[in-house]
């Protein structure tokens, strides 16, 4: 009887060990949620986020950043806040 048991153990814990390596193997292939769409941010996308952000209109620069480059939002806000006018 306790073989049985034993059995039913060692099977059970494969079979969660294989569903663990399918789930993980399907997160890693997808393409990571902040990795940017388009070679990142040109130097035009650049400024006009800058002047969004200094007319207080952050949102807005986040939903360019989001629309040319298909980050998530929390991302996306994430890159207007770092961003910083450059020296002249």
């Amino acid at each position: 009887m306790s073989n049985v048991i034993v059995v039913l153990l060692l099977t059970a814990l494969l079979a969660v060990a294989i569903i663990g390596l399918i789930v993980l193997a399907v997160r890693l292939t997808r393409r990571p949620r902040n990795t940017l769409i388009g070679g990142g941010l040109g130097p035009e996308l650049i400024e006009q986020i800058l002047q969004l952000k200094t007319t207080g209109q952050f949102d807005q620069a986040v939903f360019l950043v989001r629309g040319e480059t298909g980050v998530s939002h929390r991302a996306a806000a994430r890159v207007v806040r770092r961003l910083r006018p450059g020296p002249r």
